[in-house]
C-alpha cells in the first residue's frame, strides 16, 4: 500500500521560511514524478512544483521560482519542498503526490495517482 506523508508544515510570519517534507514508505517515487500542489480555502487545488525522481529534473513554475525549490534524497526516499520569503497569499494545505513519470502534464492533479493528506501552511502578514 502506496503512503506519502508530509511534514514540516506550520505557522510563519511573511518573509520566513518552511521545508516541507513528503516520506515514500516504500519504493514509489522510482521512476516516477512527484509534485506538490497546493489548495487554499474556497479554492481548485493548485501546482507548486515537481521533481522527476530519477532524473532529478524540476519544473518549477516562474511564479515561485526564486522563492521555491524542490529536491529529493534516494536514501531517504524523500522529496523536499524548500519555501522562503512566504507570503500570506502562499496559505494553503500543501500536498505532495506522484504519478507516472509521462502521464498527463506535471502541473495536472490528474498526472498524479497517490497523494499524501496534506499539511497546513499558514503565513501571517
Amino acid at each position: 500500500q502506496v503512503q506519502l506523508v508530509e511534514s514540516g508544515g506550520g505557522s510563519v510570519q511573511a518573509g520566513g521560511s518552511l521545508r516541507l517534507s513528503c516520506a515514500d514508505s516504500g519504493s514509489t517515487f522510482t521512476n516516477n514524478r512527484v509534485g506538490w500542489f497546493r489548495q487554499a480555502p474556497g479554492k481548485e487545488r493548485e501546482f507548486v512544483v515537481s521533481i522527476h525522481w530519477d532524473s532529478e529534473n524540476t519544473f518549477v513554475p516562474t511564479s515561485v521560482k526564486d522563492r521555491f525549490a524542490i529536491s529529493r534524497d534516494n536514501a531517504k526516499n524523500t522529496v523536499y519542498l524548500q519555501m522562503n520569503n512566504l507570503k500570506p497569499v502562499d496559505t494553503a494545505v500543501y500536498y505532495c503526490a506522484v504519478g507516472p513519470r509521462f502521464r498527463g502534464r506535471h502541473s495536472d492533479t490528474s498526472a498524479y495517482v497517490y497523494w499524501g493528506q496534506g499539511t497546513q501552511v499558514t503565513v501571517s502578514s
